[in-house]
């Protein structure tokens, strides 16, 4: 008599699913505006981390007294930097959308101007553009 084993094994691993799952909702923070508080949370972290180094030279008899100092700056680099954080990622989303909104307009023309070496009409419409341009600029 034959018997046959079904095993069913995972199509994923663990280890990507959380990973993904870490992936999006960090894209899900992004897009919600919410990138100033992860640049905050990045450079306080930083921050932690040469603290902490700092405090590893130290001798073990002020231990305490050096992870009440760590947890002061932490707060304190918390409290300071918020404001300007924000401000520098508000900053670096405005570039980011003016350059994407410049790119697709230089892609645009491209493309008008491809269309335009191939299309009499279109070059006449540009000649056209071009010439009412250099009118108003030369009535001003």
């Amino acid at each position: 008599m034959s018997s046959f084993v079904h095993v069913e094994y995972s199509l994923q691993h663990p280890g990507v699913v959380r990973a993904e799952r870490a992936a999006s909702l960090l894209r899900a923070a992004w897009r919600q505006g919410r990138h100033g508080s992860l640049l905050l949370a990045a450079i306080v972290s930083a921050l932690l981390v040469v603290v902490d180094q700092l405090i590893d030279t130290w001798s073990d008899g002020h231990l305490l007294a050096a992870w009440v100092l760590m947890w002061a700056i932490a707060f304190g680099a918390i409290a300071f930097l918020a404001g300007p954080t924000r401000i520098v990622a508000r900053g670096l989303v405005d570039g980011r959308r003016r350059w994407n909104a410049a790119r697709v307009r230089a892609a645009d023309d491209r493309r008008l101007w491809e269309m335009a070496r191939t299309d009499r009409r279109v070059m006449a419409d540009l000649r056209c553009a071009w010439d009412r341009a250099e009118g108003a600029q030369s009535g001003n």
